[in-house]
Formats: structure tokens, sequence, C-alpha cells
């Protein structure tokens, strides 16, 4: 028992290597003069403290690295940041930037919750259509990256396209096959992530958030329902909360202002709203794509894929599917083909409900084919929903949307 202060001063100390080093922050001095590496603190200073006191961990983010240093073992034995294994814990580029305030980092940490290190897998040609929008999307994110030498001066590259159109119609699926296809730090961003309670937090937050899209740069933010954020400014009987109206400054200010840098920092918005959204931030977009309802060639492609002909079965009438599918958007058109594939399911189950004998698992038969009758019975079952506000789409489009000419 004697040993044990020792044994809790090794472990803490280790966890100091492996959080400076996580993180960025310095690391322990070189020991001098026969030091050894237990006589030197957390700060680099001489402590010879054998008290029985754990050093305490000062907050729910410092819990949580620990945590997950403890997870990885703490007899491993450090030096200079290196685990003894040979495995190199510190990343090559830090976490977070130095920001000038221990309240900044801690904001940093929560929005650094919101990178997508995951992989949506989500490619380019599983969107069936949209051609123009992959096209711009690409040439915003893509080829900059790809061939700097060509996006420099009047060419460089746009730092904020606008998404807009119907729901369902592939506007966030664009999102996502950016986050897979290019190789940049994508930043999934809503509401929650930069609106806070506390007083003067939320316009902290958009600065943080950019400066920690142009730590990681080159850098994609998406701002997923942008109407939500940064409608129109004063509102109806200019009686918008104050508090609002600074979070929308800084996005403006960030997105566009003196603090704006060269480095590669692409804002992607998406909204169902257009209409809503401030003037200077409709400027501060400079590229804004209509995402419309898909084209007759774009429904018969989803069609063949969600409901695949089966060798040996039925053909089914996809022409007549393409033609009573008009107003129809991608969401409706899966909910369709959805309803169509569950008639058989149904049949099924009637039979298994009727039979009083419990079937096993593995014996149990397999779902029938999708029939003529099944297509349509979803057709009378299924009504399109995004088709109520089209003409102001096509209108908001003819005023402000970016046209490609062939």
């Amino acid at each position: 028992m004697a040993d044990e202060p020792s044994l809790t001063r090794w472990s803490f100390l280790d966890f100091k290597l492996f959080y400076d080093a996580k993180f960025g922050r310095k690391r322990l001095p070189e020991p001098q003069n026969g030091q050894t590496a237990d006589e030197l603190d957390s700060n680099g200073t001489n402590s010879n403290v054998t008290s029985k006191e754990n050093h305490p961990v000062r907050n729910t983010s410092d819990m949580a690295i620990y945590e997950q240093y403890r997870n990885q073992g703490t007899h491993s034995v450090h030096s200079n940041g290196v685990v003894s294994n040979g495995f190199d814990s510190r990343p090559q580029r830090s976490l977070l930037p130095a920001f000038e305030s221990a309240e900044m980092r801690a904001l940093g940490e929560s929005l650094s919750r919101d990178i997508v290190r995951g992989n949506p897998d989500v490619k380019w040609e599983s969107i069936k259509g949209l051609e123009d929008a992959k096209r711009l999307l690409k040439e915003a994110v893509v080829m900059p990256i790809k061939y700097p030498k060509y996006f420099t001066g009047l060419l460089s590259p746009w730092k904020g396209i606008l998404l807009f159109g119907p729901p369902g119609t592939g506007k966030t699926m664009l999102a996502k096959a950016v986050a897979t296809e290019c190789k940049t730090t994508f930043f999934n961003i809503s509401a929650s992530s930069v609106v806070s309670k506390w007083r003067g937090d939320s316009e902290k937050l958009i600065k943080v958030l950019f400066d920690l899209a142009r730590h990681h740069a080159p850098s994609t933010i998406f701002l997923d329902e942008i109407d939500a954020i940064i409608s129109q400014r004063g509102g109806e009987g200019r009686s918008e909360h104050e508090a609002s109206r600074r979070l929308k400054t800084e996005l403006l200010i960030q997105m566009d202002g003196l603090t704006r840098s060269d480095e590669l920092v692409f804002v992607l918005a998406a909204t169902n709203l257009p209409w809503e959204l401030d003037a200077a931030m409709l400027r501060r977009l400079e590229k804004r794509i209509l995402v419309p309802l898909p084209e007759p060639e774009a429904r018969k492609a989803m069609f063949e894929e969600l409901l695949p002909q089966q060798h040996g079965e039925e053909a089914l009438p996809y022409d007549i599917l393409v033609e009573r599918s008009e107003g129809y958007s991608g969401s409706d058109i899966r909910l369709l083909c959805k309803e169509a594939a569950m008639q058989p399911l149904r049949r099924l189950m009637a039979v298994l409900e009727d039979n009083q004998e419990v079937v096993p698992e593995d014996e149990l038969p397999n779902v029938g084919p999708v029939t003529s009758d099944d297509i349509e019975t979803a057709l009378r079952n299924t009504r399109p929903s995004a088709h109520l506000h089209a003409h102001r789409y096509e209108k908001f489009n003819a005023d402000y949307g970016s046209q490609i000419l062939r």
C-alpha cells in the first residue's frame, strides 16, 4: 500500500503527456541534473510532494479525454509524447488552434464534435440526375484542391453555394457526396450547433467555427436549413431578438469581412425556403443552384434501381411509373417504391397470421415479386408532397439563381 501514491502520480503524469500531445499543448521539458520524470509536475517544475491527494481533473472535457486515455491503457510509458510501443499519439495537425482563452477553447471542443469523421458512403454516381448541381460542386470544392495553380486571382474558388428547391429533391444527398468524395474537413452544422442560451455565446460559436475551419483547411461548412439561422433581419414589425441579430451579423462578417483569409473554407448551404434568406447572405452565397424535381430520365433511373427487374418475373411498367409520377420528388419516389414492395409482404404476412403454428425463422418463405397490380395500388395510395410551391422556386431561380450555359 505504500507504493499507491507513487503509482497514482505516475498514471496522472502519463495522462498529462497523452493530453498535451493529443491537443497540441506544450510537452514536459526534458529532465535535467539527474531528475527523473516523476519529479517533474505538469508545469515542468520540481515537485517533491507525496501527498495522497490526486490531481483533480478540471472539467468534463478533460474527464472525457482522461477516460479515453485510460481505455488505451495506463501502463504504457511515454517519452516526449511517444508511446513506448512505437505508436505516436500526436496528430499531424492539432485538433484545435491556439485560442486566446479557455472559454473559446471549450467552445471549439464542442464544435469539433460536428466534424464528420465517418464516411457517409454517397457517391456522385449514386445521385440520379442533378448534373448541373454536381458539376458546380465539383468546380467549387474538388477542382481547386486538385488544380490549385489555376484557381488564383480572379479565378479564386467560390466560397459559398446555396442549394435550394422543394423538399426531398437531394440537397442533403449532395452534401453527403461532398463529404464522401472531397478531401476536405467536413463540418455538419445545424442551428443547435451555433445557438446557445448564454448571452454572447452564439456569435462566439460562429467565430470559433470559422477559426476551426481555417485551421483544418481545406474544409467545408455545411449549413442545413440555413433559413433557420439567418432569415431576413428585422422580421415582421422589427421585433427580432437582439441575440438573433448578433448571430446573423457575426456569420455575415465571418463569411465576407476583414477576417476572410486565403484559406480554402467553402460554405455549402441548403434550404427549402430561399425567399426567407437575408439579402446580404444571398450575396455571400455566390452560386445559388436550384435542385428541381427529378426529370423523367432521373425518375426512370430511380425506379429501376429501387424496383429492379427480377429474372424470369413479370416485366414492371417503368414507363407508366415515369408518366404518372410527374411532380414527385426523389423522396416521394422512394416512398412509392416502398409502398409497392410492401404489397407482396402484406400478402405473405396475412398467410402467416392465419396459420396458427409458429414457423421457425430459418423456415419462413421468401417474399414474392412486385407485380403490376402492386404498382397500381401504390400509385393510388401515394401522393406527391413537394409540388405545392414549385412556381415560387421557379420565380426565385429566375430572379437570383445561377444558370449554366452550355
